[in-house]
């Protein structure tokens, strides 16, 4: 299948490891230019941009700090430079909010963990896409896949603030489509399982993960990447508003 990305130019945030590596590089593949985002682990960024070259792409790496809106714009303007205006936004990054303390409860949590956790995980991607719109209308394409979680499906316990920010993307994806479509941008979320590497899990979490899944397994990296790819594809010309679970059927384990 021919999906038309070569030379396009790709930014994916959280690109340093597991979900957000393997999509790069799965873009690496198909020849795009690729924009590695990253917030601190610039050695692993490094890496992945090292790996995407040796597949034949363009990479280069990029900071940039979700939780700190006026970061955001300029690590665009960057890519731009030195890559060209973008045509596909994937907003994969993440702000882990800290685990519950014990005993803890709805109503305990700290109200900071759920705002810090909006700012980062729901106003960071609201910011990035805007600032990468204006190119695609001028264009008349572009793709923009926001990365969720099947958990905003479920809901999980102690997660009030990740699930909530991460809930807020699906609106914003469904009234981006209403708002885009019509210029040739296509908005949809893609929602992992347990995916090993995005976060340590608790003792015993990944059997009773592997249980819950359909398939009898969790979620692989290469598993999201592929459908991102597709989503963000010019084979994808009809795909919009919507969220795509990619779990292997999965119900979350309490």
């Amino acid at each position: 299948m021919e999906l038309g990305l070569q030379d396009r130019v790709v930014l994916v945030t959280g690109a340093s490891t597991a979900i957000g590596r393997a999509t790069a590089l799965a873009f690496a593949d198909e020849r795009a230019r690729v924009a590695v985002g990253y917030h601190s682990n610039a050695a692993a960024a490094a890496e992945t941009v090292a790996l995407a070259e040796r597949r034949g792409a363009r990479a280069v790496p990029w900071r940039l700090d979700l939780g700190e809106p006026g970061s955001l714009a300029a690590a665009v303007e960057q890519v731009r430079a030195e890559l060209g205006p973008v045509d596909v936004l994937v907003n994969n990054a993440v702000r882990w909010p800290d685990r519950p303390a014990p005993g803890e409860r709805f109503e305990t949590a700290p109200p900071r963990r759920f705002t810090d956790s909006v700012t980062a995980n729901l106003t960071g991607p609201y910011l990035l896409a805007r600032a990468v719109v204006g190119d695609m209308r001028a264009r008349g394409w572009g793709r923009i896949v926001n990365v969720s979680t099947g958990l905003v499906e479920d809901g999980f316990p102690g997660s009030a603030s990740y699930v909530a920010a991460k809930a807020g993307l699906h609106g914003l994806t469904r009234v981006m489509s209403r708002e885009l479509a019509s210029a040739g941008i296509l908005t949809n979320v893609v929602m992992p399982g347990f995916t090993p590497g995005e976060r340590a899990m608790p003792p015993g979490l990944m059997a009773k993960a592997e249980a819950a899944a359909a398939t009898g397994r969790v979620s692989r990296p290469e598993d999201v990447a592929a459908m991102v790819v597709f989503l963000c594809s010019a084979a994808n010309t009809h795909t919009t508003g919507e969220a795509v679970r990619t779990d292997g059927h999965f119900l979350s384990p309490t």
